[in-house]
C-alpha cells in the first residue's frame, strides 16, 4: 500500500506540473500577441502627413531623416526641439544658435548669392524655405526634384491688406506645421498658446491713447518704421491696436527702415519709443554701436515725451536674424512689463 500511495503523489504531481507548464504557455502566448499588436500599432502610425503652406497642399515625411531649413522664423524652433539640419544659411543666423557652431551644418550664405549646390549636394528629404528665401522656393524646387519643399513665409509687406492678422495666422500655423512634420504636436501647441497669452497680455496692458513710434537703428542712425508693413514692429500696430505717433506717406517694410529725419521723427513727441537694434543681430555685431547708445546721444530725441519719461522698448539683440515665435513672445512679454509699470 505504501508504493501505491507514493506512486498516485507523483502522478499528481506530474499532472500539476503539466498544467503548470500549459498555463505558461498560455501565458507566454498572450504576450507574443500583445507585442505583436504593439509592432503592428507601432506600423501603422503615418509616415506621412499632409500640411498647407504658401503654394497649397503637400505632402511630408514625418520626422524626416535629411532636413535643410532657410528660414529665419522656424530656426529657434527647430533647435528647441532637437531637429538636426543638414545645411543652412549660417551667415544670417545668430551667433549663439547652436546649428552656426555645428561643423556638420553645412553653410550656404545669405539669401543674397545663396550657395544652393550645398542644398543639392545634402540630397534632402525636406527643404523649409521662407522669409528672406521665399523667392527662391522654384529654384530650390527644380534643384532637388526628389525633396519635398515647404514655404512658411507669410506676408507682412506694405502688399498686405492684413500684416497683424497674417503674422498672428502665420506663426500660428507654421508653429503647428513643424509639429505635425516633427511629430511635436504638443510642443507645437504650447507654444501657440504662449503666443496667444503674450498678445492678450499686450492688448490688456496698452492704455488705447499713448502715441506709439518704432524705429530701426542701423549703422548709427535712427530710421522710421512704418505703421503696419514691416517685419517686426509694423503689424504689431494692428495687433495691439496702437496709435501712431507719425505716419508717412508711402512708408515701406524696408528691413532698415525709411530714411526720415530724426528731427521729424522728435517733432511727433511719441509717448513711447519701439526700437529694433539691426546690427546687433549680425556678424559685425562688435563693431557697430549699440542702440541705446545712439538713442541715448540723439539730441533731437532728448526732449521727446518716450525719452523723458523714459518709455523705450528695445527688442531683443538677435530679433532681426531671429524673427522665431518665441523672439516673438519675449517682444510682447517686454512690451507688456513696459506698459504695466
Amino acid at each position: 500500500m505504501g508504493k501505491y500511495k507514493l506512486s498516485m503523489i507523483m502522478a499528481t504531481l506530474v499532472l500539476l506540473l503539466a498544467a503548470c507548464g500549459g498555463d505558461n504557455e498560455s501565458a507566454d502566448t498572450d504576450t507574443t500577441e500583445t507585442d505583436t499588436g504593439s509592432e503592428v500599432g507601432e506600423t501603422d502610425a503615418p509616415e506621412t502627413v499632409e500640411i498647407t503652406d504658401m503654394h497649397g497642399t503637400v505632402e511630408v515625411p514625418v520626422n524626416p531623416e535629411t532636413v535643410v531649413a532657410l528660414d529665419s522664423r522656424a530656426f529657434e524652433t527647430l533647435e528647441a526641439w532637437g531637429i538636426e539640419l543638414a545645411a543652412a544659411p549660417k551667415t544670417i543666423m545668430h551667433a549663439d544658435s547652436g546649428y552656426v557652431s555645428d561643423d556638420s551644418v553645412e553653410d550656404i550664405g545669405n539669401h543674397r548669392e545663396p550657395n544652393l549646390e550645398l542644398i543639392a549636394a545634402a540630397d534632402p528629404d525636406l527643404v523649409i524655405v521662407g522669409q528672406r528665401f521665399g523667392d527662391r522656393y522654384d529654384d530650390i524646387k527644380n534643384l532637388v526634384p526628389n525633396a519635398v519643399v515647404v514655404d512658411l513665409n507669410f506676408d507682412v509687406s506694405e502688399e498686405a491688406a492684413t500684416p497683424g492678422e497674417n503674422l498672428i495666422n502665420g506663426f500660428s500655423e507654421g508653429t503647428r506645421t513643424l509639429g505635425q512634420i516633427f511629430d511635436k504636436n504638443e510642443e507645437a501647441e504650447q507654444l501657440v498658446t504662449e503666443f496667444e497669452e503674450s498678445i492678450a497680455n499686450a492688448q490688456e496692458a496698452y492704455n488705447g491713447t499713448d502715441t506709439m513710434m518704432a524705429v530701426i537703428v542701423s549703422g548709427g542712425g535712427v530710421n522710421y518704421a512704418a505703421p503696419q508693413s514691416g517685419r517686426v514692429w509694423g503689424p504689431l500696430y494692428e495687433i495691439l491696436d496702437w496709435t501712431p505717433a507719425l505716419e508717412v506717406e508711402g512708408g515701406t517694410a524696408d528691413h532698415q527702415g525709411d530714411e526720415i529725419s530724426v528731427e521729424a521723427i522728435a517733432q511727433s513727441n511719441p509717448d513711447w519709443l519701439m526700437v529694433l537694434d539691426r546690427d546687433a543681430a549680425t556678424s559685425e555685431a562688435s563693431e557697430s554701436v549699440p542702440a541705446q547708445d545712439v538713442i541715448d546721444n540723439s539730441p533731437a530725441l532728448q526732449n521727446t515725451t518716450a525719452i523723458t519719461e523714459e518709455q523705450i522698448v528695445y527688442a531683443p539683440n538677435d530679433t532681426y536674424t531671429n524673427e522665431s515665435i518665441q523672439t516673438f513672445i519675449e517682444i510682447f512679454d517686454i512690451i507688456t512689463d513696459a506698459l504695466n509699470e
